[in-house]
This record gives C-alpha cells, structure tokens and sequence, in this order.
C-alpha cells in the first residue's frame, strides 16, 4: 500500500459481492495485543428487568437520549462514528450529491493545479480550432437561390464533407490536448480523495508513463461505436428502398441503444488504466466488472453530469456568442436578413474566450465525476475505504489490520 494513484493492485478483494462485505475491518480497541476485553469469570447474578414505572411526583425524570452524536437520530445507529473524510470525499460509499460536490471540491480546494492544466488544454484546442475555422475550412460554395432541392442536399453534404476535411486537424490537437488534461486531473483527483495536493510536475511525472495507452483507450472505443453503428445499419443499406431505409433506421436505433450501454460498460476504463496501471484491454475487464450490477446507476449519474455540463457551458458560451455577433459590423443585421455572415477574427476570438472559461470548468467537473465513481465502486465492492484511510495515515488503520 502506498500513496501512488494506483493505491492497491486490482482485484485486492472479491469483487461480486456489493458492499464489501467479508472484508476485514480494523481490530476494535482490546488488551495490549489488540484481542478483544476478556470478561471476568466471576459475574454477578444476571439483574431482573422490570418495566419502566411512573415517574415519582416531584423527580425529574431520566434524561432520554437525542439525536446526534451516537444517538438515534445519527445515519448508522447508535455510537457509530462519522466515516473518515481525508480528503474531498468521505471514506464510504457515495451518493450523487457526494460524487458531484467531491468534484466541485476539488476544483477549489486544488484551483491552481486543476485550473493550470484544464485552462491551458482549454487554450490549446481554442486557438487551434480558431485557425482551423480560419484558415482550413474552405468556404461553401454560393448556392443558387432557383436550386432544386437535389441541388440543394448536395450543396449541405459539401459543405459539411468540407468543413469535417478542414477540422480534422484541428481535432486531432484537442483530442490530445483533452487526453492529456484527463490524465493529469486523474491524477490530481485521486491524491485529493487522500487529502495531498499534487503539482503540476509530479501530476505529469505519473501520467506519462500511461498517455499511450490512454491514447489507444481513447481511440478505440468510438472506433468500436462506429464499427457496431455500420454493422447494425448496413442489411439496411445493402437492401436500398424505402424498406432499406426503415431497416437501416431501425439497425441504428437498435446499434445506438448497444454503442450506450457499452460506453458506460467501459466508462470506468480509464481511470482503471491510469490508477491502476492495467493495460488497455485489461482496464475495459476491469470497468466492465466494477460497472456490472450498477449499470443503471453509473448511467444516471453520467448522464445528469452531462447535462449539467451543457447548461453551464450554454450559460457561459451565449453570453459571449452574443457580444461576439454584436462586435461585427453586420451581424445580427446579416442573420436577420436570412443570409449567411460572415464572422471574422473578433467573433471567433470572442467566442474563443468563452470557450476557454466553459473548457476551464467542464473538464475538471467531468474527470472528477468519473474518478470518483470508479472510487466509489471499488469502495462498495472491495472495501478501498480501508486501503485509502491506511494510505492517508489515519489513526487506527495499520498495514497489518
């Protein structure tokens, strides 16, 4: 055990059951050799119980016990203490508030580490999809306002073949600008579940070992995506027809619902592969195992992340589309017209800043999530509460309990 990210080797303890049980936990307080108190031999004689009379007039009567502190009213039961809480998180299974506030937590606890990489990433990919948009992507052709509507659809798919062909570039460099962010913040994330801050050195120290396998992780699950999409949908295309079509509508359908319950199968992936050191296909067993019995849960979560996600970033991002279509001469009088403006550099460096600031929140939120999910499974399944109280050093945890 240490403080690494990996913290324990995978497979520490069974995994099937749901809460860890059959674990040991730490040896309560006994004798010198941590047994527990041996009773004396010699007891008195068992008292009689009888039930509880009136009070007498003029007595106050015995004080009840209240909520609180080992009282009724506590979660847990009578004397039980408050889990461990070292870091972000507290040391037990979490709930969806607990997930998404750790996250948080971390973002402000951790600002100068989290917000050095997310918004340097975030500038990256903004400047290079800036050039890209800029320079890259050709203009569409003029469309004839008399063109017919067969016209009209091949003039939408060059226009769109175009634009993919001119960011392609461009996404290439945030595709490995956000992979790095990720490996970073998993980094971060996991010494701030142990209460340690990490600097942004040791963060990159312990991450680029794993950034080629993170990059094959990365790319072969929408490369899966795809491949299950084409086959579901290609019976369809092969038929042709209006019947093609349906078929080729149902295939995707059917193809779409398969690709989602994949990804969340697999979203654990990655944290397994940089925590714990497993290689690509290894980590994809490892996700699938830890997701198994909780798919729906893992689902809802990532889900509600990702809403939460794209409201923040449409808070953030209409504000300065707004001012950015304001800043050009004829912006808003182009769109109103039914024409297409065209934005030059101070609409997309505007646009651009936003896109900083929306990248600078969202990516730490949707790491964090998504490390302290896997967190939170290997804690109801393999008891990893213990191994992270005894690696954060807190008293009553040793190597040998």
């Amino acid at each position: 055990m240490n403080d690494t990210p990996g913290w324990t080797s995978p497979g520490s303890a069974p995994s099937e059951g749901q809460d860890g049980s059959g674990v040991p936990r730490p040896a309560t307080p006994g004798d010198a050799n941590g047994s527990a108190p041996q009773w004396s031999k010699d007891q008195p004689p068992a008292g009689q119980w009888s039930a509880p009379s009136a009070p007498v007039p003029g007595q106050s009567p015995p004080p009840q016990p209240t909520a609180g502190w080992g009282g009724p009213g506590r979660p847990g039961g009578w004397g039980k203490p408050p889990a461990a809480k070292p870091g972000v998180i507290p040391l037990r299974p979490l709930g969806v508030g607990e997930i998404l506030d750790g996250a948080v937590t971390t973002l402000r606890t951790y600002w100068r580490t989290v917000l050095t990489i997310s918004v340097t990433v975030a500038v990256i990919s903004q400047v290079a999809e800036l050039l890209a948009q800029r320079y890259l992507v050709p203009a569409p052709p003029k469309l004839n306002p008399d063109a017919t509507p067969a016209e009209k659809l091949d003039h939408a798919m060059d226009s769109m073949q175009s634009s993919l062909i001119g960011l392609g570039p461009a996404f290439l460099i945030m595709l490995m600008a956000t992979l790095v962010s990720a490996a970073l913040l998993t980094v971060v994330i996991s010494r701030a579940v142990l209460g340690r801050p990490v600097s942004v050195g040791a963060a990159w120290q312990e991450a680029r070992p794993r950034l080629l396998q993170l990059l094959g992780l990365t790319l072969l699950l929408p490369l899966m995506s795809a491949a299950i999409m084409f086959v579901c949908m290609l019976p369809g295309l092969l038929l042709g027809g209006s019947g093609g079509a349906a078929l080729a509508g149902i295939g995707g359908l059917g193809g779409f619902v398969l690709v989602i319950w994949l990804m969340i199968r697999f979203s654990l992936a990655s944290p397994a592969l940089m925590l714990e050191r497993q290689g690509i296909v290894q980590s994809m067993k490892r996700s699938a195992k830890l997701v198994q019995g909780s798919w729906w849960r893992i689902f809802g979560i990532t889900l509600l992340t990702q809403l939460l996600i794209f409201l923040v970033a449409m808070i953030i991002a209409i504000p300065f589309a707004t001012i950015g279509i304001a800043a050009e001469g004829d912006g808003f009088s182009g769109i109103l017209s039914g024409s297409d403006p065209e934005f030059g550099w101070t609409f997309l460096i505007i646009t651009g800043i936003g896109g900083v600031i929306t990248s600078a929140i969202t990516y730490p939120i949707s790491a964090g999530v998504t490390v302290l999910l896997y967190v939170d499974q290997r804690i109801r399944r393999e008891a990893l509460d213990l191994e992270l109280a005894r690696a954060a050093g807190l008293p009553g945890y040793t190597s040998g309990s």
